[in-house]
Formats: structure tokens, sequence, C-alpha cells
């Protein structure tokens, strides 16, 4: 950036503000009544001087600040009990910048800085658990903390979550087996600080490492820093950071005053419930008009989360954490499509996506509900057994591993259906010479969206992760987990065309995961066995999912895939991963919807118009009962100035995953998710120089004079408008 801080009192701006908005008006008014007397030109020099005002405010607004791009705040959320996250005040919080150079350096800005409050820069390294709690002990100093995102992932490992994430929406708990309860069998993420569980009374922003970053390194270095022992002199380089929150307290009080603020005259929704929709389909259509329990119908489901979290939640990437997990179902899925129409197994594969996990287990309890509540094709009765693809991203260095529930395989039958179910993956993994084990019989399920199906019912069913007790994962639920931490690297000098084509090791890594859940999946459902040599996942696939999920949405499969109306959301960046608010799909779902179409189904010729809801198809196995149909924009031909789009036909379709406690009203419910999300106004970041305060009170004083001033001569002009705009005309009645 080539812009420059100039220094201007804050009082400045409010004065001159006050003295036009106050002199002008009243200047104007006390002229109407003798607008006889005042001229066109009168009227022209004020509108000319109203015009000025506002272009000038704007430039030297302009010249003051430094607006700062590429922030991602953190937010409020809510839950039954309490409030997490971070908050400005309303107006935004101001403070001078001090770069915190080592954890040592701390007692400046808490207790020695003399120009408090403190805008405390971080780099990476020192934004931990300790580091913010003593900073939030010591608010009164303290305006905000702005976070450096490095652009290489530091040593070690952090994850701001908890040691047992959704404890207390799982299935183990006092009822289910108490031993088992909170975590009580493993630790599974010990490297969790709970820091995104905390809540924080001052703004806490991220700042991507860029230009941006070194105006602001520079403008502290020319202002601020601390040179020999001696305090900096004004002016010194401030930031303010504006992320208001409207809600406050918890779910229970930000619901009831949403719902309550119909009665006011100026009616404001403060907060919204998380959620999203969940995505499903399978290898045969079911009637998505019909619901409840499908006779003669078994499903093996096949699930896999799709949100992820961090502190700060614009970039939650989740590279391990989800993105792992559904793009090798994804993969598995696109393995199955040809040889389920080819040799249909006996038993349906049902693949569903879940949405909002992070936040205890929103979409797969949405779905467990709905099923229970004859709101879905299919019942819980009418499940088989269930797989689910958790952290895989990491299973070169520590293997495979299959985790089952302990208290349900104490049922004889389950046990049975769990043990054929893990010597299908065993005998698959030894054919595909992957590592895959089986941990102790003992021990419990990791934290999976599994738990809420056995919360309903015992169903059979393995979690597949890469990890045998705790998380392989250093950086679960961080912004660190991200493609660098899945070794997503690609050879110097390749073109984006040319990374987006290229196999990593990780691609392959996946690909090879996706064939044994792919393999595993068919024997489950009942296919043959000497099938299972033609079914392996295509690695280029997966480096394309990889890429488009966690490098960028801008490339020719995605753009040829989607729909025309969703092509300018592909932009140059990865997606967000969080689940969201007001069940708007976020870029996430929408792509692996489409990529689940794209991989599972089959073009049909059929004009724009009829590929709809509103199409007509004779045969009934066609019908949009059975079927989704949906427009994608296709590839442009050569020598063609337009992409030849295309009707595609699948299974896929979208279920609202919004936590049942909210359907029933039950905000502060203890079985359900109850996390929403606060809004706000205005996000906002800025770098300005900041003068002294004696500079500023004189300024004030100044002005406040100058208003005085002119509210006299105002006074005494309008006292003598009569003579002072008085023609010198002779009466037009005047007679001689």
């Amino acid at each position: 950036m080539a812009k420059k801080c100039i220094t201007i009192p804050s009082g400045t701006k409010v004065v001159a503000r006050t003295i036009l908005t106050l002199a002008l008006p009243v200047f104007f008014v006390s002229q109407t009544r003798k607008m006889d007397l005042i001229s066109t030109k009168w009227i022209i020099h004020l509108l000319l001087c109203g015009l000025f005002y506002g272009v000038s405010c704007n430039s030297v607004e302009q010249k003051i600040y430094i607006n700062l791009n590429d922030t991602v705040p953190c937010v409020r959320l809510l839950n039954a009990t309490h409030q997490i996250g971070c908050q400005s005040s309303l107006g935004g919080d101001v403070g001078v910048i001090h770069f915190l150079e080592s954890e040592q350096n701390l007692e400046y800005v808490l207790t020695n800085g003399n120009n408090p409050p403190y805008m405390v820069i971080l780099e990476s390294h020192l934004f931990n658990r300790d580091v913010m709690m003593k900073l939030k002990n010591g608010s009164s100093r303290i305006a905000g903390v702005a976070v450096i995102k490095p652009n290489s992932n530091p040593v070690g490992g952090f994850s701001p979550h908890t040691t047992c994430p959704n404890e207390n929406t799982g299935v183990y708990s006092e009822s289910y087996d108490p031993a088992l309860a909170h975590c009580n069998g493993t630790m599974w993420n010990p490297r969790g600080n709970g820091l995104s569980y905390e809540e924080f009374s001052f703004p806490i922003f991220s700042l991507k490492d860029d230009n941006g970053t070194e105006v602001i390194r520079q403008c502290y270095m020319d202002h601020n820093r601390v040179v020999n022992g001696s305090a900096p002199v004004y002016p010194l380089c401030a930031m303010e950071l504006s992320a208001h929150m409207s809600a406050v307290t918890d779910t229970v009080t930000c619901m009831r005053r949403s719902d309550t603020s119909g009665l006011s005259l100026n009616p404001e929704q403060v907060c919204d419930p998380l959620g999203n929709y969940n995505v499903w389909g399978a290898t045969k259509g079911l009637n998505n008009s019909a619901s409840g329990h499908s006779d003669n119908e078994t499903v093996v489901v096949a699930a896999a989360r799709l949100d992820s979290r961090a502190f700060f939640h614009g970039i939650s990437l989740g590279a391990d954490s989800g993105t792992s997990g559904f793009i090798t179902l994804l993969a598995a899925a696109g393995a199955l499509a040809d040889v389920t129409r080819e040799a249909p197994p006996p038993r349906t594969v049902l693949y569903a996506f879940f949405q909002g996990e992070s936040f205890d287990y929103i979409g797969s309890s949405r779905m467990v509900y709905d099923m229970q509540g004859d709101k879905f094709p299919i019942d819980l009765d009418n499940i088989h057994s269930l797989v689910e693809i958790g952290q895989v991203g990491l299973h070169a260095s520590e293997g495979l591993w299959v985790h089952t529930d302990p208290v349900s395989r104490r049922n004889e039958s389950i046990d049975t259906e769990v043990k054929n179910l893990t010597d299908i993956f065993r005998s698959v993994a030894s054919s595909l010479n992957l590592s895959l084990g089986e941990p102790d019989v003992s021990q419990p399920l990791p934290p999976a969206s599994f738990q809420r199906f056995l919360r309903a019912q015992p169903i059979p069913g393995v979690v597949l992760t890469d990890h045998r007790t705790s998380f392989t994962n250093s950086f679960f639920e961080s912004m660190y987990d991200n493609a660098e931490y899945l070794n997503l690297t690609f050879p110097a000098g390749l073109t984006p065309e040319e990374q987006f084509n290229y196999v990593t090791d990780t691609a392959k890594g996946l690909a090879k995961v996706a064939t044994l859940a792919a393999r595993t999946l068919y024997r489950q459902a009942g296919g043959a066995e000497e099938r299972l040599a033609g079914i392996n996942a295509d690695e280029l696939t997966v480096a394309h999912m990889l890429y488009g999920f966690l490098i960028q949405t801008k490339n020719p499969w995605f753009e040829a895939i989607v729909s025309p109306e969703d092509l300018p959301a592909l932009r140059a960046f990865p997606p967000e991963h969080y689940v969201g608010v007001n069940f708007n799909s976020n870029s996430s779902t929408k792509l692996v919807s489409y990529v689940f179409a794209n991989l599972t189904g089959t073009a049909v010729n059929v004009s724009r118009e009829n590929c709809s809801s509103s199409g007509k198809f004779e045969d009934a196995a066609d019908s949009t009962d059975m079927n989704s149909y949906t427009w994608v924009r296709g590839v442009t031909p050569p020598n063609a100035t337009e992409a030849a789009g295309y009707c595609v036909r699948s299974t896929t379709r979208l279920a609202r995953a919004e936590s049942p406690a909210f359907l029933l009203g039950e905000f502060n419910s203890s079985t359900y998710s109850t996390w929403s999300e606060s809004r706000w106004k205005k996000i906002n970041a800025r770098i300005f120089l900041v003068a002294g305060h004696d500079l500023e009170m004189l300024t004030l004083g100044v002005g406040l004079a100058v208003l005085l001033v002119s509210l006299l001569v105002t006074f005494f002009v309008n006292a003598k408008a009569d003579f002072l705009f008085s023609s010198g005309r002779e009466p037009a009645n005047a007679t001689y």
C-alpha cells in the first residue's frame, strides 16, 4: 500500500460536522421568511457549500484511515447455558497498536505501558491459551487483539477445541454407560485447550500475513515502538476493530428476544440457529414423496461429516477433521456408481453427508429425528448397518482403524453383524496392502455421527479413522488444519491448471482408502465378491476434489459441474466449511451436492426447461419422486463461445440440517444442539494515527469557540436581516 496516515485529532471531524450541520441550516432558515429578498445566487451558493462539505468529509476520512482487507472476526455463539466468542463495543473499539514480541512482553500492555488501551498484535506462536487468558483477565487495558495468520503452519500442535468434543450430546451418558461418559475411556483431543469456548469482552480478528500486515508493522515501528526504554510520543499508530454482537447471555434469551421483536416498532432479530442442509443420495432412487418405514427396503448407511470449525470460522478448512472424510466418501460413491447399476446388490447404500456435526451433531440428530417421526423416506428399522468415514487424511503415518461401540455389542446379534463388517474391512484392506487394525473392544467410539443413531436404537456399525486412540490430528478444529497439513504440495513451477491435474501422494492415499470403503460397502450391501476387483476409486478425481475443496473452487471441473447460476460463486480460494446460519446452503454444501450428482448420476437428453421438478417423465423410475434433475454448465466445445449445458439425473437430495431443539421450541434442551449465532451490523478493521490528549482537547476547545462565534454571527444576521438584505427599491405601490 502506498497510502499514508495523516494526524487529525479525533474531535476535529465531530466539531466540523456540528458547525456545518447547525450553522448552515440556521442561517438558511432565518432567511426563508424573506425569500423574495434572496436571490437564486444565494441558493446555488448554499447547495454548492453542502456538496463541498460532503465530498470533503469523504476525502478527509480516506486520508485519516487505512481499511484492512482479508480480515476474519471471532464472532459470538450461544447455547442453552452460556455465550462464547468475542465482540466489540457498539461503535467499535480503538487502541494503540502494540506488537507482542514475546510472552514476557505482556507486562508492558497489562501494567507498564503509558498509553492504554492497547490493540495487541499477536504472531501465530503467541496465539495460545496462556497468552489469551492473561489478556482476557487484563481486559481493562486491552481494546482488542489481531492475530496474524502465517503463510505456513507452526511447529507443534494447536487445537482450540475441548479435549472431549461433543461430550454432552453423544451416546455415552449416565444412562447409556456411566463408565464411558465424558471421555472417561479415552481423551480424544489431548491438545485441546478450550479456547474456542471462552468468552472475550473485546474483539479478536485474524489478519492475513500480506502487504496490509506490513503497513501495520511499519506504522508501529515508526510511531509506537519503545526505543531504549523511552515511551513513544504522539502521534501514535492506532487500530479500530468493529464487531458488535446483538445477542447476549444464551440461546434461550436471544430466541425469546427475537420472538418478541415483532411487538417492537423496529423489530430486530438478534440471533439465528446454526444450521444448513444435509446432502444425501443412494445407489437407487428412494421415493422422496413417501415417508416412514419402507417395506422390503434395507439400507447400509455410509456417512461423513461436511462441516468444520475453528476459532475464526471463516478459515476453518478442516482438511483432516472433516474434508478428508467426505472426499473419501464421495470418491467411494463414484467408484460404486457403475457396479451398482450393472449388478445392484440386495441392499441399498444410502450416502449421508451431515452438516453441523462440529456443534453437537446438528445434521445427524436431525436425520434421526426425521426418521423417528416418519419424515424421511425410510426409518431406523430400515437400516441394516452403518459405516462412517472419519478423519482419514493422516493414515499414512498411523494406519487405519475401525472403531466400534462396546455397549451395543453386548447384544449378540449386533456383535455378530459388527464382526462380519470388520472382517470384510480386514479382508479388503489386506488385498489393497493397507494397514488396518481394531482398537480394544472395550474402547468407546470416537466423536462421530454414528453416536446419534445409537442414541435412538442399537445399530451395527463402525467408524473408520486414522487414529487408534487419541486423534492423530495435531490441529483438530483449528485454522492450521489445512492443505499444508495434509501435505498437499506441488512441484515448483507448475501452473494452476497443472497443479489442478497433479496427483499428489495425498490424493493417491485417499483414493486407496476410498477403494477400501467402496469395496466394503458393496460387500456389506450383499454384492458379489468377484465384482470387487473392478471397484476402484479414481486418483485424478480425488486430486481434483482436494484441489477444489482445499485450494480454490475456481477450477475447470467445478466450473463444468455446477449450474450456470452458481458459476460466479467459484473463487480463487477454498469454500467455507463452517455450518453457518439461515439455512442457506453454503458453498461447501452446494459443491458436495454437485460433485455427488456428477460422480453418481447420468446425463439425460432433456431440455433445460424440463430438467427441473416440473419435468415430465413417462417411466415411474425416472420420476422426480425417485430422482433429482440438475442442469449444469458443462464444458465449452472447441471453436465455441458458450458452454454446452446438460441435464444430470441422480438421487442427490438436500435435507434440512436444523437442530430439533428449534423445531420443538426447547431452547434449553440437553438432548439436542442449541447452538445459535449472534447477528451483527458491521464488521470492520482499520488503522490511523491518533493525536495526544492535550491536542485533542485544544482542538475541541477551538472548535466549540468557532461554533459559538458562528451562532452569534447567525443571530446578528437574523436580527439585522431587514437592513442587510434590503434591496433599496421603492415599493411597487408607491404614489407621487
